[in-house]
């Protein structure tokens, strides 16, 4: 029983080592030149830049917001161009349906 848990315990160190090994050469064989880049790749940039602004906020708009007579046109016309695609899709289910009702039946 020992020898068995000393195999195991081995195994797992040797599996740690190559686990940290090849992590840490990955960042290494990305830079070379002839290997991890490609020769026209941009090149990096010197400081890695920071952190992302997420709490500017964006500045205000110059144009007005749309009118209720506008969006209840465009509203509308969403809805018909909604209505027109079920019915469509509608026709295409039974046009479908039926050819495979024709081809069941040997038609």
């Amino acid at each position: 029983m020992p020898f068995d848990r000393m195999m195991r315990g081995l195994a797992a160190a040797v599996l740690l080592a190559s686990t940290a090994a090849l992590g840490a050469c990955s960042s290494t064989v990305a830079d070379l030149p002839g290997i991890g880049v490609p020769a026209d790749a941009p090149e990096r940039p010197k400081d890695a830049g920071g952190y992302l602004p997420v709490h500017d906020l964006p500045p205000d708009r110059n144009e007005a917001t749309m009118k209720p007579a506008d969006q209840a046109k465009l509203e509308a016309e969403l809805k018909a161009a909604r209505e027109r695609q079920a019915t469509a899709a509608a026709q295409n289910a039974a046009a479908a349906s039926d050819v495979a009702a024709n081809a069941a039946t040997g038609r």
